[in-house]
């Protein structure tokens, strides 16, 4: 797994064909497997059955699973266990998987429906330029055969680049290659919305060149996790033929670990101001002396940029010293390990189980790797994943779907509106810029406007390994092609298979791909209750992103600047600081506790988006009573509807990596982490002082 930290962004992983993340713009999205490593490839996705069914699901009578409660728990004890205990008790996770819960059987139906599309793809059922490089992509990654008899073939012409160096000099021209090639970069770039001047493009640079998560190189509790990664970095260079692979072994996990060291944490990441510092290329050399940015920028296609905008810039002298400092023959290891592991998905099996023994089995507790057919819909949806997205679409999200969110969303933003307006701890002068952002806010449902021209992405039924190059190389030329124009406000951060959602600070919208649009988040059939606990707590959510700590930093153009009276920002830390102390006390394993402080921003569009919901289904019943469905009043099952969809179960070790790097809370803490700030949630449920869950009204936390 390799990153490149350009903010809170990160390079894709080779097997979702490495097509580079956007370099700085940070999608605030609602599932924890939205963040592009390699957890986005592997945890998130359903692997693809091609018998089976491509019809919606449906949950229970009026949209609830009340098969899946356990009632022998109170409510106010422990609201997840209450709505989900039986489901949890009697679901395994696959074995293929590290977790499982419904925003994964929710994949599993949007992939079995992509399968489904490939199939007649490759199949010539689909006649058009589109269908034929989707069906050409699987063809080529389906030739197992074929891929096991190149061996480390696909890689020789990088690995051969890496052994001519005969300087840093040459390091650094390979390193500008990291967007288009499997090289890894200390310091990258990346092409991406100007923060501060959101009608352009910028160029953004940041840190990498890590194979693991920052802390399982610093922390002692993940030593046995380090210590595997040696045995795999050696494993790795004795498949490539590189010489003395434990001895460079043990020499790249120290200059590594070095790198980590100098590295920002993810919670240093997230604080936007912090992550947007201007520089000329001039000061930026004398910044980081002894690393050629002129050599990497025109290697990375960049000649003649003046102007680069550092991420976690105080890291980079830090990094330009340790560069300095380290030997070539170690730096060259380094390189050739980077390209085998980015590589090893589309090369022969031997490569291909040392990668999963290592990346998947040990890192995050997968016990089997998955079927190849079902990593086979990955790498498609990688590479053409939006010409699949322009079939998806024309078959599966009906025009009603589009115009029913287009209600909802109104409903919740007028929601919202309420709120604003009614905030006794908000001075009239924040509340009108609040009101403006919230007027501008974009709204984006199902699929694009306008779809991309891939006509230039040339893919090839017998060359997997040169697909996912072409790809990258595509990719970046589009975004580099760019630079000098205008921001493309059309553009879509995700594909329309894909069951997410995310808030875009730099664009101010909101943004809703055609396949979250499904139970247990909506369905037409569903009482609207638990409806508004799905997709209105979801659209809620994202809403709320645009005023969490740090989505509040921008405006409603999407400049980031501060609009805050002081004393209102002050009594807004306060509320989130308190807030954060409460997911701090959350441990889901021992000596591993949520972070409060890494998961602020989804912590608050949790507790932001189920209140809107809430609101705006008491709204939409006009003083009339809700039915009584079960035993269940309408605004139970609102909560209910919430706690259905985070029902998850995740294995020890990814549990272990969540916490550790994702800025989501576990789905438990989703559940009862949210609901215990909620006066309605007391109400509705009669909880009283005594129950597990019971906050006095006092110490509850309450920000929008």
């Amino acid at each position: 797994m390799k990153t490149l930290l350009l903010g809170a962004a990160a390079a894709t992983a080779l097997i979702l064909a490495a097509t580079p993340a956007a370099a700085h713009e940070e999608h605030a999205c609602l599932d924890a497997f939205c963040q592009t490593e390699a957890l986005f490839a592997d945890a998130a996705t359903s692997g693809a059955d091609a018998t089976a069914s491509l019809e919606s699901p449906r949950y229970g009578a009026w949209g609830f699973d009340i098969t899946g409660m356990d009632r022998a728990v109170k409510p106010g004890d422990d609201f997840f266990e209450w709505a989900n205990g039986a489901w949890y008790k009697r679901t395994e996770i696959p074995s293929d998987r590290t977790r499982f819960g419904n925003f994964d059987a929710l994949a599993v139906l949007s992939e079995n429906r992509t399968r489904a599309i490939i199939d007649e793809a490759a199949g010539g059922k689909i006649q058009d330029a589109d269908a034929a490089r989707i069906g050409a992509a699987w063809k080529a990654f389906m030739d197992e055969a074929g891929i096991e008899k190149k061996g480390a073939q696909p890689i020789k012409a990088e690995l051969d680049a890496i052994r001519a160096a005969k300087s840093r000099d040459d390091i650094t021209t390979l390193m500008g290659r990291a967007n288009t090639t499997g090289y890894t970069a200390l310091l990258g770039v990346g092409v991406s919305d100007d923060q501060k001047a959101p009608t352009r493009y910028a160029v953004y640079a940041g840190t990498g060149g890590l194979g693991m998560e920052r802390d399982y190189y610093l922390d002692a509790k993940f030593a046995d996790k380090k210590a595997a990664y040696e045995v795999y970095i050696a494993k790795m260079l004795t498949l490539i033929g590189w010489p003395k692979p434990a001895e460079h072994a043990k020499a790249v996990l120290a200059f590594e670990t070095r790198v980590a060291e100098a590295t920002w944490t993810r919670v240093e990441r997230r604080q936007r101001e912090k992550t947007y510092n201007p520089m000329s290329l001039a000061e930026l050399q004398a910044y980081t002396p002894g690393y050629d940015w002129n050599r990497f920028l025109d290697s990375a296609g960049l000649k003649g940029v003046d102007r680069l905008v550092l991420t976690t810039n105080t890291a980079f002298p830090k990094m330009a010293k340790i560069y300095g400092e380290t030997d070539l023959d170690t730096l060259k290891a380094w390189q050739a390990f980077h390209v085998a592991d980015g590589g090893a998905p589309l090369l022969s099996k031997a490569f291909v189980d040392a990668a999963f023994d290592f990346n998947n089995k040990t890192l995050l507790g997968q016990p089997e790797q998955k079927p190849r057919a079902k990593r086979g819909v990955d790498y498609v949806n990688g590479m053409v994943g939006q010409p699949v997205g322009r079939l998806y679409v024309a078959r599966y999200f009906p025009p009603e779907s589009k115009a029913k969110m287009v209600d909802l969303v109104a409903d919740i933003r007028s929601a919202m509106k309420a709120r604003i307006e009614k905030l006794d701890w908000m001075s009239p002068a924040t509340k009108v810029q609040a009101l403006d952002k919230l007027s501008k806010f974009g709204v984006k449902i199902g699929y694009p406007d306008e779809w991309r021209d891939y006509s230039g992405l040339v893919v090839k039924a017998d060359d997997a390994y040169g697909n996912a190059r072409r790809s990258a190389a595509f990719e970046w030329a589009y975004r580099v092609n760019r630079l000098n124009g205008p921001v493309d406000k059309a553009e879509w951060g995700m594909t329309p298979q894909t069951v997410n959602a995310y808030y875009s600070p730099v664009k101010n919208e909101i943004v809703f791909p055609a396949a979250i649009l499904q139970a247990p988040f909506f369905h037409p059939d569903a009482d609207p209750a638990v409806n508004y606990g799905g997709i209105g707590g979801v659209i809620g959510h994202e809403i709320s992103h645009g005023f969490d700590d740090q989505g509040r930093k921008g405006d409603g153009d999407g400049v980031l600047r501060d609009w805050w009276a002081p004393e209102d920002a002050a009594k807004f830390k306060v509320q989130a600081d308190r807030l954060g102390a409460q997911y701090s006390s959350y441990e889901p394993l021992p000596g591993h506790k949520v972070q409060g402080g890494l998961t602020m921003g989804e912590n608050i569009g949790d507790m932001g988006g189920l209140s809107l919901a809430y609101d705006a289904y008491v709204i939409s019943l006009k003083g009339k009573p809700a039915p009584v469905l079960d035993g269940f009043t309408g605004e139970q099952r609102v909560f209910l509807g919430w706690a259905q969809v985070w029902r998850g179960k995740y294995r020890d070790e990814a549990m272990q990596q969540m916490v550790a790097s994702n800025p989501h809370s576990p789905p438990y803490y989703r559940v009862n982490g949210t609901i215990r700030n909620l006066d309605p949630w007391y109400k509705a449920f009669d909880v009283e002082a005594g129950q597990k869950l019971y906050i006095a009204p006092e110490e509850r936390v309450r920000i929008w």
